[in-house]
Formats: structure tokens, C-alpha cells, sequence
């Protein structure tokens, strides 16, 4: 593909996920998409077919982009669980506070296939499968942290991240918290919440 079409299919898909991401499949009209990429309708339609082509392709990069750069954290052999930890949060936290919608539109437009989608990208298999999960296994059994499955472990670390992001237009409607002020509050989770998690490995 020649320099010029590859520009012009990221400025589609750049549009599309601006687009898709703020109103969803439903509400985002190809027309829309086309005005925002500065180009007309037929030439989008001829990259990419239909709008549910490449709403696919907006949703598959997006929870690429979701779970991909995790999937490294939990498969490094050098690193112990509570560096896992950090590094996790670390992440998720930089992630999300450059693009808060990512959450909010793969909860909001994934629940008709989600089984597919994660299919697509291997995300479980490849967190079940990781090194982390033999760490955590192998020190419950150890006794070292409690008997508990590793999946309600990433489901509490992974709230604990990405809750503060869904629900910032309430706290902030209901608190009055300046957008400085929640982004302060953002990074400061990046040391509290590991010594949270930490503390909930300590109970028996």
C-alpha cells in the first residue's frame, strides 16, 4: 500500500475511533466519520466497506490497546508479583488518563459479542496462560498469599484501576473536584493502590 492510501486510512480510522468511541456503533454515522477524516463519503466507503468493517477494526485496535501492553507485564519472568503489581498500575493508569474513553466505550458497545472480540486478540488464554498466574499459584500454595483464584485477583486490581475513570463525571459533578485536581488524584493511585492490593495479599 502506497504512503498516501496508508495516511489516509489512518486518518479514517483515527476519525472512526473519535467517533465511535463518543457516541457508539449506533450513533456514529459514516457521513460523520468521513467530515472528521477530511474526506468524502465514497472514499471512506471504498478503505473500508461498510461501518461495521470498521467499527470491528476500531473495536479490535482499541482492546488491543486495552489488553496488549498487560499481557508483557504478567509474562516477565524477572519481576515478582507485587513489581507485577506496580508495573500494572503503572500502566493502566497512564493509559486510561490519555484516552478516558477506552473503558467506557468497550463496556458500553462489547456486550453483544465479547466472547469474539477477546477471542480475537488470545486476551485470556493469554492472561491464563501467563507467568503471573503460575507466581500467584504457586505462591498460594506456598501459603505465602491466600487460596484464592488469580481471576478475582485481576477483577479487584483491575477495578480499583479503571472505576475512577468510568465514574469521574459523578464524583466530579458531586464533589466539585476540579479536572487538575481528579488527575492529581489519578496519580497518587499509582502508589496507593499497590499498597492496598499488598495489604489484601497479607490476609489469611
Amino acid at each position: 500500500m502506497a504512503v498516501k492510501e496508508k495516511d489516509t486510512e489512518q486518518k479514517i480510522k483515527d476519525a472512526a475511533r473519535t467517533i465511535f468511541q463518543e457516541k457508539g456503533f449506533a450513533g456514529a454515522r459514516t457521513r460523520d466519520i468521513a467530515e472528521k477524516a477530511g474526506i468524502n463519503l465514497a472514499l471512506l466507503n471504498y478503505y473500508f466497506r461498510s461501518k461495521q468493517k470498521l467499527y470491528d477494526i476500531i473495536m479490535t485496535e482499541t482492546m488491543q490497546t486495552f489488553f496488549g501492553g498487560v499481557i508483557k507485564i504478567l509474562n516477565d519472568e524477572q519481576t515478582s508479583i507485587e513489581e507485577k503489581i506496580e508495573a500494572f498500575v503503572t500502566h493502566y493508569i497512564d493509559l486510561l488518563s490519555g484516552n478516558a474513553n477506552i473503558p467506557h466505550f468497550i463496556l458500553s458497545n462489547v456486550r453483544e459479542d465479547p466472547e469474539g472480540y477477546l477471542e480475537k486478540i488470545g486476551a485470556l488464554q493469554k492472561a491464563k496462560h501467563s507467568f503471573f498466574f503460575q507466581q500467584f499459584i504457586q505462591a498460594s500454595m506456598e501459603g505465602k498469599i491466600p487460596p484464592i483464584n488469580p481471576i478475582h485477583f485481576i477483577l479487584n486490581l483491575i477495578g480499583l484501576v479503571v472505576f475512577p475513570f468510568l465514574a469521574k463525571p459523578m464524583i466530579a459533578a458531586s464533589t466539585g473536584i476540579s479536572d487538575q485536581q481528579y488527575a492529581d488524584m489519578l496519580e497518587e493511585r499509582k502508589r496507593l493502590i499497590p499498597l492496598w492490593v499488598n495489604e489484601m495479599l497479607k490476609v489469611k
